[in-house]
């Protein structure tokens, strides 16, 4: 029998942009909820603008006024902790500081009922630190939403050493019945979400820093050639440099400096100057025009219009990107096919050999096997909606090999961005180090890996799973490009997850066994 019905009252301490969302999530779900902030008049304040952001829903005949006004009836401000006392469950939204949600957390087992939970929206303080001081550890747990709350679908419920297990378990299942995306997570730095996504903003970051392109073309690529909603520049311009630095800087000490996490002097830089992001007018971007979004729209590298060769040799299999090869045909390009089952694919168009990246230089891939003119194309979400394509040429490639290769992409509808050669180029690399971190984080019992998946696409967004991306292609692939970078660097920052080695070796395993089963040696 579920612990919570929709008699139960729900207070949320905290009454700013989250706290009020928090409180909006739980009242549209039917509760009576309590609302309590410890600066005079915030609650009420809080409950003006959810009153405001649902007007705007009325007017968008998203919600029937009779509706926003019942939700925001059930919500009641209050002006003591102590009135608290009939909550089946308090969920805190306060500052991210240990000492006030311990001491929060202590009145509140003081004032509410030996069963009571409490709950703490905390994205990246560990649960097990917040229970340390309180008498009843196994009734707090984490219960981390997503900005903005009434939107964003995630809620990580997250476990510390004490959290009694079918606690875990009744929290999850309210923020089902809140209509939420939950998943399991135990408490460690970062959780799900803030923990994998370090290699979004990591890898943008360290791209650009070595000069491979521009990061107004990053954000390009990584939009319109990986799907994602926005690229990282713009991403921590909208949460603030300075936020998002400190959870970066937060993770790196929590992790005693695993240098996969390692900080960004070029962000630094930016904090120091005091260039935030939006907030401040001024960031990677600059938003001091009038236009809200500021000069976020410039244009990113794209190279002037070039012509094709009429026909094209395709070697090998290319995998992940063979959907290239309808769209070339469907321009009337004649595709010759040759060794079919070589698994290193490449188009032969013009001087230009052409493959995907592999997370080598371009260079190193083009002297170990002599091919001057190589040159390197980026991974697609999917490389027949994609209206960008980035290309890396080796050193050698010729003018008229570049010229090749980009008239074959822009034939089929893409933008072609050059970048300088540079391991993995942007997508690929970026892809590949989040897998590889979801992946770790399955290997280290900190959630599973649907969780992964669920947690980076309902909480900020990401439009394929890490590892569901990884296994599209290919976990051996995933694998190569991690070590390619690793051979590169030497860092620390690209050695693979044990789990992701152990998978593949695993599917090499099962693939062996069927081909015995059929009799192949």
């Amino acid at each position: 029998m579920s612990r919570f019905s929709k008699e139960s009252v729900i207070a949320v301490i905290g009454a700013g942009a989250m706290g009020a969302g928090i409180a909006q999530v739980a009242a549209s779900a039917g509760h009576q909820v309590l609302l309590f902030d410890a600066v005079e008049g915030a609650a009420e304040q809080g409950i003006v603008n959810t009153a405001k952001g649902l007007s705007r829903l009325v007017e968008r005949e998203r919600m029937t006024k009779q509706d926003a006004d019942a939700l925001v009836s059930r919500i009641q401000a209050v002006s003591s902790i102590e009135d608290l006392a009939p909550a089946n469950l308090v969920i805190e939204a306060i500052v991210e500081r240990l000492d006030i949600k311990q001491q929060v957390c202590r009145q509140l087992e003081e004032i509410c009922s030996a069963s009571t939970i409490i709950a703490t929206n905390t994205s990246s303080i560990s649960i097990t630190a917040i229970a340390s001081s309180l008498q009843r550890p196994q009734n707090l747990v984490g219960m981390h939403f997503f900005n903005p709350a009434p939107i964003m679908k995630l809620v990580e419920v997250i476990s510390g050493l004490e959290t009694d297990p079918q606690v875990a378990t009744d929290i999850y299942n309210l923020s089902i019945s809140w209509a939420k995306l939950p998943v399991h997570a135990k408490s460690t730095p970062g959780f799900i979400v803030n923990r994998v996504a370090r290699s979004f903003y990591g890898e943008g970051l360290r791209i650009n820093q070595e000069g491979a392109t521009d990061f107004v073309t990053i954000d390009t690529l990584l939009r319109e050639c990986g799907g994602f909603r926005m690229g990282p520049f713009e991403l921590m311009d909208l949460i603030g440099q300075d936020v998002n630095y400190a959870v970066s800087c937060s993770v790196f000490e929590a992790f005693y400096h695993d240098q996969r996490f390692l900080p960004s002097l070029i962000q630094k830089e930016l904090v120091d100057a005091g260039h935030l992001g939006r907030k401040s007018g001024k960031g990677f971007y600059d938003y001091s025009q009038s236009s809200e979004k500021g000069n976020i729209t410039k244009i990113p590298s794209t190279v002037d219009l070039s012509s094709c060769p009429a026909a094209i040799t395709v070697k090998g299999r290319l995998g992940i990107a063979e959907p290239l090869i309808s769209l070339i045909e469907e321009k009337g390009i004649i595709v010759k096919r040759e060794c079919e089952d070589d698994d290193e694919g490449m188009i032969k168009v013009g001087e230009a050999i052409l493959m995907l990246t592999n997370g080598q230089f371009t260079t190193q891939r083009a002297a170990e096997s002599y091919q001057p003119n190589l040159i390197s194309f980026d991974l697609a979400l999917d490389y027949q909606k994609a209206s960008r394509i980035a290309l890396a040429p080796s050193d050698g490639a010729s003018k008229e090999a570049v010229k090749a290769a980009s008239g074959l992409f822009q034939l089929i509808g893409k933008a072609v961005s050059i970048i300088d050669d540079i391991p993995g180029m942007v997508v690929m690399r970026t892809v590949c180090a989040l897998a590889n971190e979801g992946f770790d984080a399955v290997n280290q019992n900190v959630c599973n890996e649907a969780a992964v998946d669920i947690a980076m696409k309902g909480g900020v967004n990401y439009p394929f799973g890490p590892i569901e991306w990884a296994n599209a292609l290919g976990l051996n692939y995933t694998l190569a490009v991690i070590d390619n970078l690793m051979a590169v660097y030497g860092e620390d920052r690209y050695r693979a997850s044990p789990l992701l080695r152990r998978k593949v070796a695993e599917k090499v395993l099962m693939a062996k066994g069927y081909s015995e089963q059929k009799g192949v040696c």
